[in-house]
C-alpha cells in the first residue's frame, strides 16, 4: 500500500507539471463558462423548461472529447517512449498498480475541473437574486447531474489510459482516445437513430443500444431521476478497461 501511495503521488506530480494538464483546464473552463453564460442568457430572454444548469450539463460531452485525451495521452505512451516505464516495471510494483495510479491521478484532475464548474451556478445564484424564482441553482438537480458526470467520467478516463497503452506516441494516443470517446458517447445515439425492426436478425440490437445511450442517461439524471443501470455499466466497463490495460502494459514490457 505504501508503494502504491508513493506511485500515485508521483503520478499526481507529473500531472501537475505537464503542460497538457493546464491546456486542458484552460480550454475546459473557458468553454464551460461560456456555455453556462449562454444558458443564462437564453433563460432570461425567453421562458424555458430547462434550467441553466440542465442546459449547461447537456453539452458536457463536447469538452470531454478534448479534455480526456489531453489528461491521459501522456500517461503510458510518453513513459514507454522515454523508456521510464520499462524501468518502473523492474521495481517491486505490478502493472495493475501502475495503471491504477495513472488512472486515479487523471481522474482526480477530471473531478477537480468539474468541481470548479460548480462555481458558475453558485456565483449566478448569489449575484442574480432577482432570478431566485427561476431555479438557477437546484441542489438536488446539481447532485444527480454531477453524479452522472463523475461516474461516466471514470469510464472516459479509463478509455484514455487504454488508448495511451497501445502506442508510444502521445499524438497517436490522443487521436485514439478521441476516436474511442466519440464512439462511446455519440455512437450509441447515432445507432439508435436508425430504424430497427421488431423482429428478425437485427431485433436484438434495439435494447442494448437504448441501454448505452449517454444522452438519454444524462437526461434522466439531470431530471433528478436516479437509475442504477448506468452505474453498473460505467463502473464495470471501467474495471474491464483497466484490467485489459494492465495486461497490455505487462505484455509490452515483459
Amino acid at each position: 500500500m505504501r508503494r502504491f501511495s508513493a506511485l500515485w503521488k508521483h503520478q499526481l506530480w507529473l500531472m501537475c507539471i505537464s503542460p497538457s494538464t493546464y491546456m486542458a483546464a484552460f480550454m475546459f473552463l473557458c468553454f464551460m463558462g461560456l456555455m453556462y453564460l449562454k444558458g443564462l442568457v437564453d433563460v432570461s430572454l425567453s421562458p424555458n423548461e430547462q434550467s441553466p444548469l440542465e442546459m449547461f450539463l447537456s453539452v458536457f460531452w463536447l469538452p470531454v472529447l478534448f479534455m480526456v485525451p489531453l489528461l491521459t495521452m501522456r500517461s503510458l505512451a510518453e513513459e514507454r517512449r522515454m523508456g521510464t516505464l520499462a524501468t518502473l516495471m523492474t521495481t517491486p510494483v505490478t502493472a495493475w498498480q501502475v495503471v491504477l495510479a495513472k488512472f486515479l491521478a487523471s481522474y482526480f484532475f477530471y473531478i477537480l475541473l468539474w468541481a470548479a464548474t460548480l462555481l458558475f451556478p453558485l456565483i449566478a445564484s448569489l449575484y442574480l437574486p432577482q432570478a431566485a424564482g427561476s431555479k438557477i441553482f437546484d441542489a438536488w438537480q446539481a447532485a444527480t447531474g454531477y453524479t452522472f458526470i463523475l461516474v461516466s467520467g471514470a469510464m472516459y478516463i479509463a478509455i484514455g489510459i487504454f488508448a495511451s497503452s497501445l502506442t508510444r506516441t502521445t499524438l497517436v494516443a490522443g487521436m485514439l482516445s478521441f476516436g474511442m470517446l466519440f464512439f462511446a458517447i455519440v455512437g450509441a445515439g447515432l445507432m439508435a437513430s436508425f430504424p430497427v425492426p421488431d423482429s428478425g436478425v437485427l431485433s436484438f440490437v434495439g435494447k442494448p443500444t437504448d441501454y448505452i445511450q449517454t444522452f438519454r442517461q444524462l437526461e434522466d439524471f439531470s431530471s433528478s431521476i436516479l437509475d442504477t443501470r448506468p452505474f453498473f455499466l460505467y463502473i464495470s466497463t471501467t474495471v474491464l478497461l483497466l484490467a485489459v490495460t494492465s495486461l497490455v502494459t505487462e505484455a509490452k514490457n515483459s
